[in-house]
């Protein structure tokens, strides 16, 4: 299977600004594995942000921000290993593994800051689900699949949204309210996926 059917689907990784700073990073000397561990770096940062914004609001400002830069990592990690020709044998392993770490540090974060710990824990989970169940379908043969409506880029919009809405309301509420938007929508996620992995099991053999 061609590996760029693998890849997350994100018309930014065509922009000039993106291009120029994947090369910009690549002759610094930074690893594509460097980068997704930086992404972690600003993942833990704003898992703190979300826990501290109950005395601090403004800090909900620097978790929308530090979701932005996991994001921005995240799609520079795969621009500089493919498009800067440094992928590495342990690349597809780096591509995965810092994405649930970031995914769980600000979800759980986010839970905590809104006072509803278990609700982050959960969409966590879901989370977890929704790549599971894409990962499988790689296993099984077939081009991952990243529909949503849950995908991690949607649940980082729907996080940051949610951010920024508690920094403008003085409370977590709007959090409260994006987490459990991505629970149901992870959980939705899931079942189209698993549907549509069996129907290609079932196209399959037929």
């Amino acid at each position: 299977m061609d590996k760029m059917e693998n890849r997350r689907p994100l018309k930014t990784r065509q922009a000039g600004w993106a291009q120029a700073l994947a090369r910009g990073l690549g002759r610094s000397g930074l690893t594509p594995n460097a980068i997704s561990t930086i992404g972690i770096l600003f993942a833990a940062a704003g898992a703190w942000a979300f826990v501290q914004a109950e005395s601090a609001p403004l800090l909900w400002l620097g978790g929308a921000v530090a979701i932005q830069l996991r994001l921005l990592a995240n799609m520079l990690d795969g621009l500089v290993a493919v498009e800067g020709g440094k992928k590495s044998a342990t690349g597809p392993l780096f591509n995965e593994l810092p994405d649930r770490a970031e995914d769980a540090l600000l979800l759980i974060g986010a839970g905590y800051g809104c006072g509803m710990a278990e609700l982050g824990y959960g969409a966590t989970i879901l989370a977890f689900g929704t790549a599971y169940i894409r990962a499988t379908g790689g296993a099984l043969g077939f081009a991952q699949d990243f529909v949503g409506p849950m995908a991690k880029q949607h649940r980082m919009f729907v996080l940051t949204v949610g951010a920024l809405g508690a920094l403008a309301m003085g409370d977590g509420f709007a959090v409260e309210i994006a987490l459990w938007i991505i629970a149901v929508g992870a959980a939705v996620t899931c079942a189209v996926r698993s549907l549509r992995i069996a129907g290609l099991l079932k196209d399959a053999g037929q």
